[in-house]
C-alpha cells in the first residue's frame, strides 16, 4: 500500500508541476504564420503602411499611442520596439494587427473602439481616454485614414 501511495503522490506532483509551468511560463510570441492575417476582412498591408505609423506619431501635446499602449496589457496592446528601432518588424506588426483588429468592426466606423475611444466626445467619441483626445473630430486626417481602412473591410469575409 505504501508503494501505491508513493506512485499517486509522484503522479500528483508531476501534474501540479506541469500546471504551474503552464501557468507561469513566458508567453511565446507567435510567428507570422501563427498570427495569420489571411482570415481577417481587414487589409494587413494597408494597416501596416498607413494605419500603424499613426500609433508612433507625436500628436500635439498628447503622448504617442505607442507610449502607453506598449507598456500596458489592455485590449489595445502594441509590441515594444527594439532599442534604436523606429518601426516594427513584420512579425511585430502582425501581432499589433491582431490586437488592433479586435477593436474594429469591419466596415463600421460607428462601432469600432479604435476610432471612438481616442475621439473627443464632441466629435462622437467616448467620454474618457486616459491618453487625451488624440482626435478632436472625425475631420482629423489620421482619424480619416483609420476610418477608411475600417470601411474598406468586407464584413463577414
Amino acid at each position: 500500500m505504501k508503494q501505491r501511495h508513493m506512485r499517486i503522490l509522484v503522479a500528483a506532483a508531476a501534474l501540479c508541476g506541469a500546471a504551474v509551468y503552464a501557468a507561469v511560463k513566458p508567453a511565446r510570441a507567435p510567428g507570422a504564420q501563427e498570427a495569420s492575417t489571411e482570415k481577417s476582412p481587414l487589409d494587413f498591408q494597408v494597416y501596416r503602411t498607413r494605419v500603424e505609423p499613426i500609433f508612433l506619431k507625436q500628436r500635439g501635446e498628447h503622448a504617442r499611442c505607442y507610449a502607453c499602449h506598449s507598456q500596458n496589457e489592455s485590449s489595445f496592446h502594441l509590441q515594444r520596439l527594439a532599442p534604436g528601432q523606429t518601426t516594427w518588424t513584420e512579425d511585430q506588426s502582425r501581432l499589433n494587427f491582431k490586437s488592433v483588429s479586435q477593436l474594429v468592426t469591419p466596415g463600421d466606423t460607428n462601432d469600432s473602439k479604435l476610432l471612438l475611444h481616442p475621439l473627443a466626445p464632441e466629435g462622437g467619441g467616448d467620454s474618457f481616454h486616459s491618453g487625451g483626445r488624440q482626435f478632436e473630430s472625425q475631420n482629423d486626417p489620421d482619424w480619416k485614414t483609420i476610418a477608411d481602412w475600417v470601411r474598406m473591410a468586407k464584413p463577414g469575409s
